[in-house]
């Protein structure tokens, strides 16, 4: 068993110090920023990315699918089309972009006008409800995995636990309340729309993941991330695949979200009015790994602040103790189940403990 030398322990006590100082700060990132630093501090240096870059995004093989979601409630066969799509989408990509979805554009305008109003309040009234305790109603703060990850993403996030209780206005803070409650509304109908689908995409009856609280829970993180003065030294967001079972997300006209795809990283081109929807790890397990959550990850820009919001559908409060293991409709003799059941709440503390450490959480509960 090795030991550490006396260097290393005094490099993790400093390391230890200077996190603990950026995050008394309250400040996040923006603070960084606002301060006018030219170099960022070496928490946030990440270490070359072993995938190739994305050779370009005009190359058609490479174009993460678009589905039109238009005349879906008013035309079986365009249903059919669309459920087939979506089959593939999630199988081979694990991502898609859907458009005509049924959220007005105002809204989604709307919606990421209020991040940006919340983040670029004064730094005072934001510091009143920056915190690390996850039980509160709303939390603030800059890498929830501060303690525990390699390198830290140049971004700050605002946290809200949207349903199945949606939170009481007055928890809300004023500049962005009633957008934030009407956008959490509409990504919850959205949701039990794209549960129908899946289930359906497996050979399932539409209420199928449904009725296993897939769509139960839904937690809303807001993105902030500042422009940076090195974006080649560290990440926006570091290569991750997501805790839930699904994850709308709303991105801003900047880009720079990719996925991981046979190997290399591939844009996620901004489309005004389109929402990303991706597998997560859940559904990739309780699918025994035919639907597929990929790795994908988020560059830092110099031309900031981009904003995005990633709605994730989990299980809520009354699934706390049901077990997930891959759904016994879809298992057989040639298709062994591949992974032990566990709890939605087991499986998201191993995903938080463990922190953005590039390897997948599945990993841990394969058989």
């Amino acid at each position: 068993m090795g030991y550490a030398t006396t260097d290393e322990t005094e490099n993790k006590s400093d390391r230890l110090q200077e996190l603990k100082a950026f995050d008394e700060t309250k400040a996040g990132v923006k603070g960084l920023v606002d301060q006018g630093i030219l170099k960022i501090p070496a928490l946030f240096h990440h270490p070359p990315d072993k995938y190739g870059k994305s050779t370009n995004s005009t190359n058609t093989e490479h174009i993460i699918p678009v589905i039109d979601f238009l005349n879906i409630g008013k035309d079986p066969n365009t249903r059919q089309e669309i459920i087939t799509k979506i089959k593939e989408a999630s199988e081979t990509w694990g991502f898609f972009q859907v458009v005509n979805h049924g959220i007005p554009i105002n809204v989604l305008e709307d919606m990421k006008d209020g991040v940006i109003r919340f983040f670029e309040q004064d730094t005072e009234v934001k510091k009143e409800m920056y915190t690390r305790d996850q039980t509160r109603p709303l939390v603030y703060n800059s890498n929830f995995d501060l303690y525990s990850s390699p390198a830290l993403n140049w971004r700050d996030t605002l946290a809200l636990k949207m349903a199945p209780n949606a939170p009481k206005p007055e928890d809300l803070p004023v500049v962005c309340r009633d957008i934030f409650l009407e956008y959490g509304e509409h990504v919850m109908k959205l949701g039990i729309v794209l549960f129908e689908l899946l289930s359906e995409a497996l050979g399932l009856h539409p209420n199928h993941l449904k009725d296993l609280d897939c769509s139960e829970g839904n937690l809303l993180l807001c993105h902030y991330y500042p422009a940076c003065p090195e974006p080649h030294l560290t990440m926006g967001t570091a290569k991750h695949s997501d805790s839930s079972f699904l994850t709308v997300l709303l991105q801003d006209h900047i880009g720079g979200l990719q996925v991981l795809h046979k190997g290399k990283w591939i844009d996620v081109p901004p489309i005004p009015e389109a929402l990303v929807i991706n597998i997560g790890d859940v559904l990739q397990l309780i699918t025994n790994d035919r639907f597929k959550s990929v790795e994908h990850r988020v560059l830092a820009n110099t031309i900031g602040p981009r904003v995005s919001v990633a709605s994730f559908f989990r299980a809520g409060p009354r699934a706390q103790e049901k077990l997930y293991g891959p759904i016994k409709e879809i298992l057989s003799e040639d298709n062994p189940p591949r992974y032990r059941e566990t709890t939605f709440t087991d499986f998201v503390a191993y995903y938080n403990a463990k922190g953005l450490d590039g390897i997948s959480a599945l990993e841990h509960f394969k058989l």
